[in-house]
């Protein structure tokens, strides 16, 4: 497994916050009825991924955030660049655009939660030795 040595790429790549290795997501995005499978715990620094009952309930503010990022970006770029269409193309945009990323949005919402508010930091001793650069 690839370490990131930086925790904004780990973020990215959906690693472990404690040693940037260990997956968050048992599956890939793209297999729609199991996206949302997390790991219990770190599968390689063994660190456990819900700090308490109901953590990831606030999540749901962070996607809500992101889906309107999303809103206010399609809505941006139809105004812009296709010179103002009419609502109806704006809600089928945006509805389209939403529905295709809500796999992203859930697991960007709680990898957000779990490195914002979970309390975990980095510990370079629990990277294992063969991905240490």
């Amino acid at each position: 497994m690839p370490h990131h040595p930086s925790t904004a790429l780990a973020l990215l790549a959906l690693r472990c916050p404690r040693c940037h290795t260990g997956p968050l997501f048992r599956y890939p995005a793209y297999q729609l009825r199991r996206f949302d499978a997390m790991y219990e715990a770190c599968p390689v620094c063994t660190q456990h991924y819900e700090p308490e009952v109901g953590f990831y309930w606030g999540a749901m503010y962070i996607s809500y955030g992101l889906s309107v990022g999303i809103v206010v970006l399609v809505g941006l770029t139809l105004y812009y660049l296709a010179g103002d269409p009419p609502v109806w193309v704006y809600i089928t945009s945006v509805a389209f655009a939403v529905i295709l990323l809500t796999p992203l949005l859930f697991r960007y919402a709680r990898a957000l939660m779990l490195y914002w508010f979970g309390s975990i930091d980095y510990d370079q001793t629990k990277v294992p030795l063969t991905s240490r650069k």
